[in-house]
């Protein structure tokens, strides 16, 4: 299962990208918007509901501060997948970094701004490790990119 949280509604477009992928691969998940900053009590249950119900992989999606992949990360010792939200001030560039700069020990796996759609392409290839079905469904994936974009 993925568990996929949003810092804000906001971040729906961002959030419809991972979705979709997942969706495609049939891959089991939950969406939910809780804010690392203004529902921190309400994320820390969430979490903690998740852990129990055998969560896999997380995706956080955050703009601005970007605090929610990283609170996520230290909380769980599962992978995090953060995607940095485009912000109005600095364009997401303040999103990007507060997500890529973790401190030590406590990684989150970052994709590019907005790019939902990889984060959800890395949590299937993560989940792939272990479930053949998901596998195969990844490499036919793959060989159609061929045709696609060359």
């Amino acid at each position: 299962m993925v568990v996929i949280v949003a810092g804000s509604k906001s971040d729906s477009y961002v959030v419809d990208k991972v979705v979709s992928i997942l969706d495609e691969f049939k891959v089991e998940y939950v969406v939910k918007y809780l804010s690392a900053h203004r529902t921190p009590e309400l994320l820390d249950e969430f979490i903690k509901k998740c852990e129990r119900d055998g969560v896999k992989v997380y995706i956080a999606i955050a703009g601005g501060a970007a605090h929610l992949p990283g609170v996520i990360a230290s909380k769980t010792l599962k992978p995090v997948i953060g995607v940095p939200v485009k912000s109005e001030d600095l364009g997401g560039l303040d999103s990007l970094l507060s997500v890529v700069q973790m401190p030590n020990d406590i990684p989150v796996a970052t994709v590019g701004i907005n790019r939902g759609k990889n984060a959800a392409m890395l949590a299937v290839e993560m989940l792939a490790l272990t479930d053949e079905v998901l596998s195969k469904k990844l490499k036919e994936y793959r060989s159609k990119l061929v045709g696609k974009y060359l």
